[in-house]
């Protein structure tokens, strides 16, 4: 009895050490792709418009330092973010809530959260490349994150 119930403890911590490492690498990757986006000019926002930029003018915060702490940060941030998909959206299978969940992101970002960010043009001010690249990252995101939380959970599931 004692066995069993440490048995499912640690499978329930195996469970939460899964989402912080699709949280943290879910961040790493995509962040590192919006660089690369932003780098050739698919996008005109990267990760430190958003990190560094918007509260910071200084020359460093434009060069690769400010873009790898900005990729560090969006990484920790995005933690935060696979938990939310955990506590909400966990059980609900398949790739729509994932582009669903990246699409609602990215309004929330771009249009609700855009007073926050005096460096990020508005949408209307927005080219049309900078929003399908950035509208593609944030689903590839979402897809990511809940594909992958909702398979180690289900996952888990299926083993107890």
């Amino acid at each position: 009895m004692r066995y069993q119930r440490k048995r499912e403890e640690e499978k329930g911590q195996s469970l939460i050490s899964k989402v912080v490492s699709i949280g943290f690498f879910g961040g790493l990757i995509w962040s590192v792709v919006a660089s690369v986006a932003a780098y050739f000019h698919f996008t005109s926002v990267s990760p430190k418009s958003f990190i560094l930029r918007s509260w910071l003018q200084t020359d460093w915060t434009d060069q690769w330092l400010g873009q790898l702490i900005s990729i560090l940060v969006v990484s920790l941030l995005s933690i935060g973010i696979a938990f939310l998909y955990y506590f909400i959206l966990k059980k609900i299978r398949g790739i729509w809530i994932g582009i669903g969940f990246g699409v609602v992101l990215w309004f929330i970002l771009f249009w609700l959260f855009e007073p926050i960010f005096p460096n990020i043009p508005t949408i209307f001010n927005m080219d049309s490349d900078t929003i399908v690249t950035t509208v593609c990252l944030f689903i590839l995101y979402g897809v990511f994150i809940g594909y992958s939380i909702s398979f180690s959970y289900q996952q888990y599931k299926d083993e107890n």
